[in-house]
C-alpha cells in the first residue's frame, strides 16, 4: 500500500499506510526512518499521519488528544465524547462476539469432568472471562500485543482538565468524580474534586454510564475467580487501570498526553537511556558433558553473547521438528498474524502448554510434548549457569516457532527474515541509542534460540551495531546449536530471509524479575507436575497408565 501510493504520487496516502504500519511494528527501524522523510515531503501535512487500522473509538481518542494539545479544548470535548460513546458501543459488539464456543487459555484438562453439569458450568465460565477481557481488547491497537494501560479512565481525565479550561466546572465535577472511580485514592483527582465542590457550592455524582460499567467489570471478576477455581484454573485479572494517569506538571495536563496511541519519532525521547548490566560475567558451567562452547562474547564480537554447540542431539531435534509440524499454527503469538515480519516467508508457532494440551489429547506423544518442556528448562539452566547469575532466570516467553520461505516470492528479496532490534528496548539506530521503555518488553532479561535444523537457505542469525547494519557476528544454525545472549540495546540482532525450505528452532526470552514469569509456562509446570504424580501412583499400585501418559 504504502509503495503504491508512493508510486502513483500520493505521498499523503504513503505517509498515511507508513504511519499506520509503524503503530503495529514500531521495532521497525526503517519505517520510522520513512515516517520521518515524509514529514519533509511537499503535501504531506499533520493530519495525513493517520492509523487506517485504528478503531472508530481509539481514532476520535487519537484526534481529541491532537486537539486538547493544542489548546482547542472545545473540538477536544466533543471528541473524547464522542470517543466514549464509540467505546461503549464497541463494548457491547466485543462481548455479543464471545457467545460462541470457548476454550479457556491454560484449561487444566487433567482434572476435567465430563457431567453436564460442569461443561455448562464450564462453557459459561469461558464465555465470561472472553466478556470480561474486552477491556483488554478495546484498549488494544491492532497489531499490537499489548493494551494501553488506564485507556478508559483516561478519557474522563482528558475531559476533566478540558471542561475546566472552557469554564464547565459541572461537567468538570463529574467527570473528576467519575476518574475517581478508578483511582479512588490519586491524590491530585481528590484536590481536584475538593476544588470543584467549593467553587461551585455543591457536590455532584459520577457518569452513571462508567460507573454501571466499572460494576459489571467487578462483579464478573467476582464471578470468574470462582468459576476458573472449579475448573482447575489459575485467572489473574490484568491491571489495566494501574497506570494512574495523574497530572505533574504545572499546566493542569494529565500525564501520559501521548497516550501510546501517538506516533512519537524515538530519537525526540530525551532522559532516558540503556547501559548493559553492570558486573557483568560469563564463563561458568555448561552443565551437562555433551555441550560444547563453540563461541564466547569476545569471539562474537560482542557483550553477554554465547555460541554452543550439542545442547540437544539429533534424534531431539527430529522429534522436535514433528512435533512443530503438528501443533504450530499460523500467526501463533503474533495475534493470528500469518507473516509479522515480512510478507514472504509463513510464520508458525506454539507454546508449551499449547503442545502439552495436545499431547493429552492424544494428537501428538506426550513424550514429544515432555521433550520441548524439557529442552527449554535445559536452555534456561545453561544460560543461567553460564552468565553466572546471582538470582534465579524465570520464562519470560517460550516459542517453538518455525519460518518457511513461500515459493514464486523469493526473487530480488532484499528484506530481512526479522528486522533489526533489541529484544527489552526499542532501538534508534540515528540516536544510537535503544528506549528502554514501551511498548518494548522491558522486563526481558536474556534471549536464546535453541536451532532444531539447518537444511534450508539463509536464515542466519546476525548481531550488529546500534546503526541495524554493521553486522558484528553472523551464526549459521543448525540442529542443537543455541546462542544466548543478553536483551539489551548491546546486542541488536536479527534474522536474514530465509529464501529456501523451513527454519525451525525454540526461542526463549527470561527475565530476572519473578513478577513477569511467564504464565502458560506456570501452568505448564504444574501439568508436569501432575503427570509425575500419575506416574508415580501408577507404579506403586502396579497399574500400566496410557502409553502416552
Amino acid at each position: 500500500m504504502r509503495l503504491r501510493a508512493a508510486r502513483l504520487k500520493q505521498p499523503d496516502k504513503a505517509a498515511a499506510a507508513a504511519h499506520t504500519y509503524f503503530q503495529a511494528n514500531p521495532e521497525h527501524v526503517e519505517m520510522g526512518q520513512n515516517l520521518e522523510q515524509y514529514k519533509n515531503v511537499e503535501g504531506v501535512e499533520e493530519e495525513h499521519f493517520v492509523d487506517r487500522e485504528a478503531r472508530p473509538h481509539q481514532h476520535s481518542f487519537t484526534a481529541a488528544v491532537r486537539l486538547y494539545d493544542k489548546g482547542d479544548y472545545d473540538g477536544a470535548i466533543a471528541l473524547f465524547e464522542e470517543a466514549l460513546v464509540e467505546y461503549y458501543k464497541a463494548d457491547m459488539e466485543c462481548r455479543a462476539l464471545c457467545q460462541w464456543p470457548q476454550r479457556f487459555e491454560g484449561y487444566d484438562y487433567l482434572r476435567y469432568r465430563y457431567s453436564l453439569y460442569e461443561v455448562i458450568s464450564d462453557h459459561f465460565t469461558q464465555v465470561l472471562h472472553c466478556e470480561h477481557e474486552c477491556v483488554r481488547d478495546l484498549a488494544t491497537r491492532p497489531g499490537r500485543l499489548s493494551p494501553m494501560e488506564n485507556y478508559l479512565p483516561l478519557h474522563y481525565d482528558y475531559l476533566q482538565f478540558a471542561y475546566y479550561q472552557v469554564d464547565k466546572l459541572e461537567e468538570a465535577l463529574q467527570c473528576a468524580l467519575t476518574y475517581q472511580l478508578f483511582h479512588e485514592e490519586e491524590e491530585f483527582v481528590m484536590e481536584n474534586v475538593d476544588y470543584y465542590r467549593e467553587v461551585l457550592g455543591h457536590d455532584g455524582k459520577p457518569r452513571e454510564k462508567a460507573a454501571w460499567y466499572l460494576r459489571r467489570h467487578r462483579q464478573e471478576l467476582e464471578l470468574l475467580l470462582i468459576g476458573s477455581k472449579t475448573m482447575g484454573v489459575e485467572f489473574t485479572e490484568g491491571n489495566y487501570w494501574s497506570s494512574t494517569g495523574g497530572r505533574d506538571d504545572s499546566n493542569r495536563i494529565p500525564s501520559g498526553t501521548d497516550g501510546g496511541m501517538e506516533y512519537v519519532p524515538i530519537s525526540e525521547k530525551k532522559n532516558v537511556t540503556v547501559t548493559a548490566p553492570q558486573h557483568l560475567k560469563e564463563g561458568g558451567s555448561l552443565l551437562y558433558d555433551s555441550v560444547q562452547l563453540v563461541q564466547n562474547s569476545a569471539a562474537l564480537n560482542g557483550t553477554q553473547r554465547v555460541l554452543l554447540d550439542h545442547v540437544i542431539s539429533e534424534e531431539e531435534c527430529s522429534d522436535l521438528r514433528h512435533l512443530a509440524h503438528a501443533v504450530t499454527m499460523a500467526g501463533d503469538g503474533y495475534r493470528g498474524r500469518m507473516s509479522p515480519h515480512t510478507p514472504n516467508e509463513k510464520f508458525e508457532g506454539a507454546t508449551v502448554l499449547k503442545t502439552l494440551q495436545y499431547a493429552y489429547e492424544g494428537r501428538v506423544p506426550m513424550r514429544s510434548a515432555r521433550l520441548f518442556y524439557e529442552a527449554s528448562e535445559r536452555a534456561r539452566r545453561i544460560i543461567e549457569s553460564y552468565f553466572q547469575l546471582n538470582s534465579t532466570l524465570h520464562f519470560s516467553y517460550t516459542h517453538l516457532v518455525c519460518r518457511t520461505a513461500i515459493t514464486g516470492q523469493q526473487d530480488h528479496r532484499n528484506d530481512l527474515s526479522h528486522p533489526i532490534h533489541a529484544d527489552n528496548c526499542l532501538l534508534d539506530p540515528e540516536a544510537n541509542e535503544c528506549w528502554k521503555e514501551p511498548p518494548a518488553y522491558t522486563y526481558r532479561d536474556y534471549s536464546a534460540l535453541l536451532y532444531l535444523n539447518g537444511d534450508f537457505d539463509g536464515g542466519e542469525f546476525i548481531f550488529t551495531e546500534m546503526d541495524a547494519k554493521t553486522v558484528t557476528a553472523s551464526v549459521k544454525p543448525r540442529c542443537g546449536r543455541m546462542v544466548g545472549f543478553s536483551s539489551g540495546g548491546e546486542n541488536p540482532h536479527g534474522v536474514k530471509a530465509v529464501t529456501n525450505g523451513q527454519r525451525c528452532a525454540v526461542a526463549l526470552w527470561f527475565t530476572l524479575d519473578p513478577l513477569f514469569r511467564e504464565l502458560e509456562r506456570l501452568q505448564a509446570d504444574e501439568v508436569i507436575q501432575e503427570l509425575d504424580v500419575q506416574a508415580l501412583w501408577g507404579q506403586g499400585l502396579n497399574i500400566n497408565p496410557k502409553d502416552e501418559l
